[in-house]
């Protein structure tokens, strides 16, 4: 076999090892930090703090509506509990009451919507609970799957390794530098094959002397202009 035929079946392990090898740097990305995972939990994150932040509001506005309400208990039961008889101090407390009142009216309304917005809060906190749930069910699914390929591209990575092994252990150590070079300033295509008398990486339109000498086994011709091994069978 030619060095040249053994280099172009190098580069197309060498292609499909680094495309085997991507997908499974992808597959490993989504199995360890799932975007729809993570967006769906930091959605209970903030639901939970609005819950309880609303929760919070909510005994804050009782316990004011609470205190309002036991002065003006107090103060109706010392107006009509019979115990003041001087007309000054008994105007005095219905005063007190009907102020008491007016302070303790916004204090309820304040208490209603509080407790309006502890029910939202709770409704959406439990949306994005069951959400979370849903995303993690697909996930769940979505991972298997993912295994699945993981557990294929690593066998086939692992056939593709040994493929390489055996061909760059028939090729001189001047041809697989100049092989790895090329890989290293070509993004990964070294040698390129002829097709219709153009090189198959750029296009590049062979002159006939060109296109006979990528036939001859003995020697390497490179592009003029993309400077890759073409090889043409």
């Amino acid at each position: 076999m030619s060095h040249a035929l053994t280099l172009y079946r190098l580069q197309q392990t060498d292609t499909r090892l680094d495309q085997v090898q991507t997908r499974l740097r992808e597959i490993g990305n989504s199995l360890e930090n799932n975007p729809a995972l993570r967006a769906a939990r930091e959605q209970v994150q903030t639901s939970d703090s609005a819950r309880t932040q609303a929760e919070k509001t909510l005994r804050e506005a009782e316990l004011n509506a609470q205190s309002k309400r036991i002065k003006l208990e107090t103060a109706e039961s010392n107006l009509y509990g019979g115990r003041i008889h001087n007309p000054k101090e008994l105007q005095d407390l219905q005063s007190d009451v009907a102020a008491l009142k007016r302070q303790l009216a916004p204090l309820e309304d304040g208490q209603l919507e509080a407790m309006l917005a502890v029910e939202t809060a709770q409704e959406k906190n439990a949306q994005s609970q069951a959400a979370l749930r849903q995303v993690e069910a697909t996930v769940i699914n979505q991972n298997s799957l993912l295994k699945g390929e993981k557990s294929t591209l690593e066998h086939e990575r692992d056939r593709l390794i040994a493929e390489r092994s055996a061909n760059t252990a028939t090729l001189p150590a001047d041809t697989l530098q100049l092989y790895e070079t090329l890989r290293q300033k070509k993004r990964g295509l070294a040698v390129a094959r002829v097709t219709e008398n153009t090189c198959g990486a750029c296009g590049n339109e062979l002159t006939p002397t060109q296109a006979q000498a990528a036939r001859q086994a003995g020697q390497f011709v490179h592009c003029a202009s993309c400077g890759r091994i073409i090889f043409s069978n």
